[in-house]
């Protein structure tokens, strides 16, 4: 399986695809296209990040880059590191929610956002001329580490006008906590403790070690549930690897739903700062719903979090995300941040004075079915797939800024190539499971 290199990072398996070379290689492309300047580099927990954060901060040091060392901090952590530090960018090393063997290299600018396309290809075109701005002995780049990270991203949430601690900590939640022994486990229990909560942690020792799938889907909940059951706790959260998604999990163990989380953010921000909203072209329509209702629009965008990102900008969004449970508060960091994306969902809690499952009742439902197909199952070229898509169901609203979206009056279904794994993901919505699965079948089938 070849590298794989995108506007969500440089991906591989440790050892194979991901090298020390091609890991110094693209450090290297990017200290050359910062020109020095201060880069920030945090990652998670993964066995194989120390090693690849040695390598990184070194290689850009020896492009004269100076380095703001984090250590293990989630991602948002490091994005809220670049504003802090006025720095020039970042590298977070992480797979997010790819297993154990796979690690990364995430490249942020000086707004603490991921590279876009056209910085992404600057950096990629350095690396693929290999060559680069290695500096002599007395101009090389400083390294300093900087241990309160999270400290100040927590503090920087706890200060947004509309999270008010106190009022969370009289509600006195119990809260279980499952990190996947990612980059979350410190994090995300010492927020829920400033806001008063009672925190029941498991999977909660930064060791890279993942007890189980760590991609947040119901399926791979099951650790959390017994937990809550054990505790009686109130709700649960429960994080990827990097802490930028957030999954829940409601008082009766029944799970919240990974579309629901930036839902319920959107329903939070229209009822403080109102205003138009966008996510991507996968997730729910019950963002739709939410943001309609308070009489604003909600924008769509290709899958990619710099790509809801860029279309927040342009049109001036309060709040944005992506339906994987992640929430991007640009009244914080231009990212996704499970740990504001917690603090927003308590908030809420609070002042409608309701259970989770008492909250989730008062949204608009909608079913989802998730596929995945294999490429190197595919008897057909991906993109001449896509094609024939578009050409059978023409007569439909079709969207192809990502893959081909095809818009029925009873739901939708998208296919589009991953960016993080070798799959085309088929995503399909209707008002039932049943209904989903046959709307994405009709594709599928195809």
């Amino acid at each position: 399986m070849a590298l794989m290199v995108s506007v969500s990072g440089i991906r591989g398996i440790f050892g194979e695809d991901l090298t020390p070379q091609n890991l110094v290689n693209y450090a290297a492309a990017y200290g050359t296209w910062q020109k020095g300047g201060t880069i920030v580099v945090g990652r998670d927990s993964r066995v194989t990040g120390q090693i690849c954060e040695d390598l990184v901060c070194s290689t850009l040091q020896s492009t004269g880059c100076d380095v703001v060392k984090v250590g293990i901090v989630p991602t948002p952590t490091v994005a809220m590191e670049v504003l802090r530090h006025d720095a020039n960018g970042a590298i977070i090393i992480t797979a997010s929610h790819n297993p154990a063997q796979w690690n990364a290299l995430k490249m942020l600018n000086s707004k603490g956002e991921f590279l876009d396309a056209e910085e992404g290809a600057e950096v990629l075109a350095i690396a693929e001329r290999g060559h680069f701005a290695w500096q002599p002995y007395d101009r090389i780049g400083m390294m300093r580490e900087v241990d309160d990270a999270v400290e100040d991203h927590i503090e920087k949430i706890l200060a947004l006008p509309y999270i008010d601690a106190e009022a969370i900590a009289a509600r006195g939640f119990n809260i279980s906590v499952d990190a996947v022994n990612g980059a979350g486990s410190i994090a995300l229990p010492q927020l829920l403790e400033r806001l008063g909560a009672n925190v029941h942690r498991i999977h909660c020792k930064p060791n890279g070690k993942f007890p189980h799938n760590p991609e947040p889907l119901p399926e791979h909940l099951g650790d959390i549930i017994k937990a809550m059951e054990i505790c009686g706790c109130d709700l649960g959260f429960v994080t990827d690897p990097d802490a930028d998604r957030l999954a829940i999990v409601d008082e009766n163990r029944n799970v919240f739903g990974e579309e629901y989380t930036q839902v319920a953010a959107f329903d939070f921000m229209m009822r403080h700062k109102p205003g138009d909203t966008a996510t991507n072209l996968s997730s729910s329509r019950a963002a739709d719903v939410i943001t309609k209702r308070a009489g604003y629009i909600c924008h769509r965008s290709a899958v990619g979090e710099i790509n809801v990102v860029k279309k927040m900008e342009s049109m001036g969004a309060v709040i944005g995300g992506e339906g994987n449970g992640g929430v991007i508060n640009p009244d914080l960091h231009a990212g996704r941040d499970a740990l504001v994306g917690a603090a927003m969902f308590l908030q809420l809690l609070t002042e409608l004075d309701m259970t989770v499952s008492e909250y989730r009742a008062t949204l608009p439902h909608f079913e989802m079915s998730k596929q995945k197909v294999e490429l190197r199952e595919m008897t057909v070229n991906a993109d001449e797939l896509l094609e024939q898509v578009t050409e059978r169901f023409k007569d439909e609203k079709i969207t192809t800024i990502d893959g081909v979206k095809i818009d029925f009056e009873e739901g939708w279904v998208h296919l589009r190539k991953s960016n993080t794994e070798p799959i085309v993901r088929v995503y399909s919505e209707a008002a039932t499971k049943a209904e989903a699965e046959a709307l994405a079948k009709r594709v599928v089938e195809l």
